[in-house]
């Protein structure tokens, strides 16, 4: 067991003792604070598992899930083409860099993943998984995020005796693509800081860091 913990550490942390405990602080004051407006509006209010189903509470999770998605898939595809010469996050311009070498070299190696040994189409999924994988969450959370948003819009028209509208009608209004860009926005100003000011500072025992004493033109984590 200690072993396990220590191999797969950073992932536990990262998922139960953040994510999962921000996702039910989240929870726990968006219930509170939802409860709060239906009392103002003299509207009946939600039990805690109600609002776990209520759009508001969806709305204003997979809007966030949905940049950090996007995020990623940008973030990883870009790097495959583009530098920044001294960054942590940046192959090497002058190369050659490791994550560039074919595969199909290494269909012989015995510990190679299968797609590597079965090549063909599987292979070329494969070599491209991880992006699609961003962009398929990405389209998933930006797809519930116009479902749920609607729900939510609607409880608001509902309540000053407006007509619903359609999840379309809601995905193309302005309300919607403002709650997607503010954290759009927000999500590439942090990724443009980590790889700019991996050029100059340094963390020492991270692997997003070059080692301390590399020069700040060094490209890439070493």
């Amino acid at each position: 067991m200690r072993r396990f913990l220590r191999d797969n550490g950073l992932s536990l942390v990262l998922f139960n003792l953040f994510f999962l405990a921000f996702l039910v602080g989240q929870s726990v004051t968006g219930f509170l604070q939802n409860n709060e407006e239906l009392l103002e509006h003299q509207q009946p209010l939600l039990t805690f598992g109600e609002y776990l189903r209520d759009a508001h509470f969806w709305e204003a999770t997979t809007e966030n899930w949905e940049s950090e998605f996007l995020q990623m898939f940008i973030y990883v595809v870009l790097t495959v083409f583009l530098f920044q010469k001294g960054s942590s996050e940046s192959k090497d311009p002058e190369g050659p860099n490791e994550v560039d070498r074919d595969p199909r070299q290494s269909r012989d190696k015995k510990d190679a993943p299968w797609p590597v040994r079965h090549g063909g189409f599987v292979l070329k999924l494969y070599e491209n998984s991880l992006a699609l994988a961003f962009l398929f969450l990405f389209l998933l959370a930006f797809f519930l995020h116009g479902v749920s948003g609607a729900g939510e819009y609607n409880q608001d028209r509902e309540a000053h005796g407006d007509a619903p509208v359609s999840v379309g009608e809601y995905m193309a209004s302005s309300r919607f693509w403002f709650e997607s860009l503010q954290n759009w926005q927000s999500e590439f100003l942090a990724m443009w800081a980590m790889v700019v000011l991996s050029i100059w500072l340094r963390q020492r025992g991270s692997p997003e860091s070059k080692p301390v004493d590399s020069p700040h033109s060094e490209t890439g984590s070493g």
